[in-house]
């Protein structure tokens, strides 16, 4: 409702299937054989059992698994063959659309090239938006976007901090022992993959095809020996440093706030661990809301600022850092 205006469109799976008229309130709360079309695995939708092409399909375990409406958080092939539709609907409303206001144009004598001309349209700024409904203005309100360096995959995208060469001259760190090392999850084949798509491609020889990209991640220490690890952090606005933890959703306690044998610092100054807070979710903190303003801390002599994470004891279990995140 507020940036429709601004060419945003949002397209809500379960509601476009509610909107077609099948009753998922009640197949989903009788008393028996209940069903919940929008459960993991599911297969049909309430009105079809398979999308389009899996009718194609000779294979009944391929052509089951292409019925599946959510393969688990992730929309299965059913839901997707739902939004690619509302696409093509939203966009051939707005072809037709157009050819009726170039149609208009040329009855009047208009040179639609003329006043549809693309170097006529008025460009949106950042200022045309209306105020930010649920951010804090410090963070919304700014050019830039956050900056993010992912140990996840896949990721695409630019860098935005990332992890400076002990021997790098600028390093303010040099000297000192730095031996983080990357980890991620090493999951099977079959990680991720629903029952029907193995049973389809187990004994395919091209069934690498199936390999889910999904993969936890982070970089990771657990000894003193380990030393520490260095982030080069981007050009930022605000000064916002946030870094997050894995795997689990809730890790940020556990792995920072609590965890007494690791050490923080920005510019070589260590931080006051009550200043840190979890922040945005559960697996993160936020270790600054904003530039120092005093100190050596807000110093940059080098042009970067740095943020550095220490392993001061040993540990039971290792830290691994799957974000870092600024502003």
């Amino acid at each position: 409702r507020h940036y429709a205006k601004y060419g945003f469109n949002a397209f809500y799976m379960k509601t476009a299937f509610a909107n077609g008229g099948h009753d998922y309130h009640s197949e989903q709360t009788r008393k028996e054989d209940p069903i919940d079309r929008f459960g993991w695995g599911q297969v049909g939708d309430g009105y079809h059992e398979t999308t389009r092409y899996g009718e194609l399909e000779d294979d009944e375990a391929r052509k089951t698994s292409l019925g599946v409406v959510m393969r688990n958080w992730h929309p299965g092939p059913m839901s997707f063959q739902l939004t690619s539709d509302a696409f093509t609907y939203v966009y051939t409303q707005a072809l037709l659309k157009a050819l009726d206001l170039i149609e208009k144009d040329i009855s009047d004598g208009i040179d639609p090239r003329e006043k549809w001309s693309a170097s006529e349209r008025p460009l949106l700024l950042k200022k045309d938006l209306p105020e930010p409904k649920q951010c804090d203005p410090e963070y919304c309100v700014v050019d830039e976007v956050p900056g993010c360096l992912n140990y996840e995959l896949p990721t695409f995208g630019n860098w935005g901090p990332r992890v400076e060469d002990p021997d790098d001259d600028l390093n303010p760190y040099r000297g000192e022992t730095q031996k983080w090392d990357v980890w991620r999850t090493n999951n099977n084949l079959w990680y991720m993959v629903g029952k029907q798509d193995t049973s389809v491609f187990k004994d395919r020889e091209d069934q690498e095809i199936c390999r889910h990209l999904d993969a936890c991640g982070g970089i990771s220490a657990q000894k003193a020996d380990d030393g520490m690890v260095v982030f080069r952090l981007p050009k930022m606005e605000v000064g916002l440093v946030v870094i997050c933890g894995c795997c689990g959703k809730d890790v940020g306690q556990s792995l920072f706030m609590n965890n007494q044998n690791i050490e923080i610092s920005y510019n070589t100054v260590p931080i006051d661990r009550k200043d840190w807070d979890i922040w945005p979710t559960k697996k993160c903190v936020r270790i600054l809301k904003r530039f120092p303003t005093s100190g050596r801390e807000s110093q940059t002599p080098t042009g970067h600022a740095y943020l550095a994470i220490k392993v001061l004891k040993d540990m039971g279990e290792p830290v691994r850092i799957s974000h870092v995140i600024t502003l």
